[in-house]
């Protein structure tokens, strides 16, 4: 089985991937962030090099993807290959920090790509507003975060709600990380296991 956690920046993934393989015994895969030599670099100067990173992404979650359907295990993903596409390069490209010749060169790879993989068993979706966001970003302290745009943050968030309410490829659970602290409350925790267990049975 395959579950997969997608949201916007600060959302929560991957503390609840980490709980989630913890508390279910299946196996976590985070996204590559700490590795990625373009993430500081776009920050700095979005227009400069959103093309190198989110070329980078889908490299790197591609590779993931391949390895996790290679896999006879249960496994939680943090983030998604279609979160690089329908997300962060459609929002980019539509800001003006993505030139539409690299963006439509960025489609094509992503469709040829995705021709080859699978959809997961259960996609969840945090969701979260804008000052969640911002508390959860403030509290990790990450330098290169430090200068992210509310209105940057607010755009994901209706890129987010368009893909999600278009998901047809599986089993959909949204949760509302305005509402859950799964962090600290052992029963929101107890509440969203319950809920991807019955959503998981509801497959077999």
């Amino acid at each position: 089985m395959h579950i997969a956690i997608v949201g916007n920046i600060g959302a929560g993934k991957t503390t609840l991937t980490e709980l989630l393989a913890k508390h279910l015994s299946w196996e976590p895969h985070f996204e590559a962030v700490e590795n990625n030599p373009y993430l500081e670099d776009f920050y700095s100067d979005m227009k400069r090099w959103s093309f190198n990173l989110q070329i980078y992404f889908l490299n790197s979650r591609f590779n993931q993807i391949k390895e996790i359907q290679k896999q006879e295990k249960n496994i939680i993903q943090d983030r998604t290959i279609y979160e690089d596409a329908y997300i962060f390069a459609e929002n980019l490209h539509e800001m003006g920090l993505m030139p539409t010749r690299d963006y439509e060169n960025y489609r094509a790879i992503f469709d040829n790509m995705t021709s080859f993989i699978k959809a997961p068993d259960l996609l969840i979706y945090l969701k979260a507003s804008v000052p969640t966001l911002v508390n959860n970003i403030q509290k990790r302290g990450r330098d290169y975060e430090a200068g992210i745009r509310l209105d940057y943050l607010a755009k994901l968030n209706d890129k987010y709600q368009k893909w999600i309410d278009g998901y047809k490829e599986g089993k959909l659970l949204i949760l509302d990380k305005d509402k859950l602290d799964f962090t600290n409350n052992p029963e929101d925790l107890g509440y969203i296991i319950d809920s991807i267990e019955r959503d998981l049975n509801g497959l077999f």
